[in-house]
């Protein structure tokens, strides 16, 4: 009896260790595969997806850039104007390549005028600013929005497909033809939800990234007309 049990017990060993290896190449072969199942459908989510990542890390480095404290310029601004080098102080403005900087540069340049007029032209270099920040963001929101509906699109598209397939067979359906036109059909819904939520979410960053520069950048120039409006 023991004798016998052996090759049993082989058999079984050589079952469980080629269910825990296969399954897991299997898998990865079926992925590639569904998604090439997703047709065309699937080859402009994968477009939007690359769109997505490229305009989110542009932004992304253009926007942290921006965000260098401008407190050490605004000391060195503050020195300068203080003891009456406004050469210096625009120079040490020209040499940071920020918003904040920027406006500064522009503030410093209008010292003479009316106080409002200091303000007007620092407020119209901070939209400019703004509008730079922004530039390519609403790709992002516009993608999170699309992305859904066209793998939504793609999936009406594949059951149309898998009902036409399924009403040319003669006599009984197999559930296996059934089940497979359905599971093919949902890939792009699948797929369009991934993008749309990976654009969302990139959206969403960006957005609190800018409203934490346009933060500095109203303190900035808060803390500037301050100073123009001390005493000598």
């Amino acid at each position: 009896m023991k004798l016998m049990q052996q090759p049993q017990q082989q058999d079984t060993i050589d079952m469980v260790q080629e269910g825990l290896t296969s399954p897991v190449l299997q898998e990865q072969i079926e992925l590639w595969e569904l998604v090439s199942k997703g047709g065309w459908v699937m080859a402009i989510l994968g477009v939007l997806a690359l769109v997505a990542i490229i305009v989110f890390i542009e932004r992304l480095i253009l926007i942290k850039k921006a965000q260098k404290d401008p407190e050490p310029l605004l000391n060195k601004v503050n020195t300068a104007v203080l003891r009456g080098d406004i050469e210096g102080a625009t120079s040490a403005c020209r040499e940071t390549t920020t918003p904040m900087a920027r406006m500064l540069t522009t503030g410093l340049t209008h010292i003479g005028s009316s106080l409002k007029n200091i303000e007007a032209a620092i407020e119209n270099v901070g939209k400019i600013e703004i509008y730079r920040l922004e530039k390519n963001i609403s790709v992002l929101g516009t993608i999170s929005g699309a992305a859904p509906m066209i793998g939504f699109f793609g999936t009406v598209i594949g059951m149309i497909n898998a009902f036409i397939a399924i009403s040319q067979e003669e006599g009984s359906v197999s559930p296996k033809l059934l089940s497979s036109g359905i599971y093919e059909a949902m890939i792009t819904t699948a797929g369009g939800l991934f993008v749309g939520i990976l654009a969302y979410i990139c959206y969403n960053y960006l957005v609190r990234q800018v409203s934490e520069v346009i933060h500095k950048m109203e303190v900035t120039s808060i803390e500037f007309i301050d100073l123009l409006q001390k005493p000598n």
